[in-house]
């Protein structure tokens, strides 16, 4: 391993890219956590691939996380993922990083960097110290179903986007400007609206030159110049999207840590986890808030706890935290004033939580403000409208306070998100 990256948690890798025979618009298919309410998408997904090569056959749309025969999924991409291995379907770029850049369907691009990261550096824990670390809250029991899937695959395919605070831009956009020299590994249109995506392999040179740029973003005088703050641990990684697969990934690597000499647990593949890069700083990157749906609620009463819970709110916009409701063909605003937190999604959150445990009912968190109006229209539904949070306030707030109220944001529309393209053995 280049020994530039040892201290920063992020090496090169040896990724598997699928054979320039294979029809890639068919390979690669968005995060399995997207549309979790909308099963049409998948149902097209599924007639799109057909039987053609695809990591639809290699990961678990989380819409199928709870069916009855799940087990049958989970060992489904399993034996897919070693007939794929088996059948030679993949190539491997030994030691690579690799740059990429995403038209997004508001027609900008958007600059990443595969590589792999180190899970010992890597913490959840809220107030961590650790050099790669969540920005949310993660939920414990969103682990172990996770963790079925992961368990006895022997490659990953990564969803998860960590973010540099790169205001100079020194680390990705160097490779915007060489991209044209560059070796390309692939160029294709995505499926269902998704954009473009093309792929380019690091030169030695420029994978030294990303170590560098990394390594100057750790310094105490980094640290001061962005957040006002010295001799402290250095944030380098924040977790934008993915917080749980990557939370995932750790558990899986704990549980193969156990009985086994440092020496051992060191050298295991399942060390480290396949992820991109994206500066904060991209121009392309917006954060989309992350609304919330009910379902199986009274929308009185659930409206009647709210005033109790916070005895000062009231309907309509007002000073404070606004969060716009809607519930069978009916939309307003209700506002919390003198708020106890600093974002409106914690506000809701907190009595989300102690509702449903008191009362029961489901939530899920809905990207787009027209899905969300649909589904909390619906009879039995309640649909919440989230205000966004600027990315200014990303990397000072988790430095303070440790981690944002879980599903805060969303780094752009659901299409945008990351489509599975890469792999990486993990055993």
């Amino acid at each position: 391993m280049n020994e530039k990256f040892s201290k920063l948690g992020f090496y090169p890798s040896d990724i598997l890219l699928p054979k320039k025979d294979v029809d890639m618009s068919k390979w690669a298919v968005v995060a399995c956590d997207q549309f979790t309410s909308e099963p049409e998408y998948w149902e097209r997904v599924e007639k799109t691939v057909g039987d053609a090569p695809s990591t639809l056959r290699l990961i678990l749309p989380e819409a199928n996380l709870k069916a009855p025969n799940v087990d049958e999924f989970i060992a489904d991409i399993n034996a897919s993922m070693s007939k794929y291995l088996e059948e030679g379907i993949f190539e491997t770029l030994k030691d690579s990083l690799i740059y990429i850049e995403r038209g997004q369907s508001d027609g900008k691009i958007r600059h990443g960097l595969i590589g792999m990261v180190d899970l010992d550096q890597y913490d959840f824990t809220p107030g961590s110290g650790a050099l790669i670390r969540a920005t949310e809250g993660t939920v414990l029991d969103r682990i172990p179903p996770r963790a079925r899937v992961r368990r006895n695959a022997p490659i990953e395919l990564p969803h998860v986007m960590l973010l540099i605070d790169d205001p100079e831009k020194t680390v990705i956009e160097p490779l915007t400007a060489a991209a044209d020299k560059m070796e390309s590994v692939y160029d294709f249109d995505l499926m269902e609206n998704g954009g473009h995506i093309k792929g380019y392999k690091l030169s030695a040179a420029q994978i030294d030159a990303v170590a560098d740029a990394l390594t100057g973003l750790t310094t105490d005088e980094a640290m001061k110049s962005k957040y006002g703050v010295s001799g402290v641990a250095p944030l380098l990684f924040a977790v934008g999207d993915g917080n749980h697969s990557l939370a995932t990934a750790k558990a899986c690597y704990e549980e193969q840590k156990k009985g086994k000499t440092p020496e051992e647990y060191l050298a295991l593949p399942s060390r480290y986890a396949l992820v991109e890069v994206v500066n904060n700083h991209d121009d392309a990157l917006q954060f989309e808030p992350i609304h919330r749906v009910l379902f199986g609620v009274d929308h009185e009463k659930f409206m009647d706890e709210f005033k109790k819970f916070y005895p000062n709110a009231h309907e309509g916009k007002g000073e404070g935290h606004v969060i716009e409701v809607c519930w069978n063909g009916h939309d307003d605003f209700v506002t919390v004033p003198d708020p106890k937190v600093q974002l409106a999604v914690g506000t809701l959150q907190t009595f989300i939580d102690e509702y449903l445990k008191q009362f029961g009912g489901e939530v899920d968190y809905i990207h787009g403000d027209e899905v969300t109006r649909e589904l909390g229209s619906k009879e039995g539904n309640m649909g919440f409208l989230l205000p966004a949070m600027g990315k200014e306030q990303l990397f000072k707030t988790v430095m303070a306070d440790g981690v944002l109220p879980r599903k805060t944001f969303s780094m752009g529309h659901a299409q945008d998100k990351r489509y599975y393209v890469e792999a990486r053995k993990i055993r």
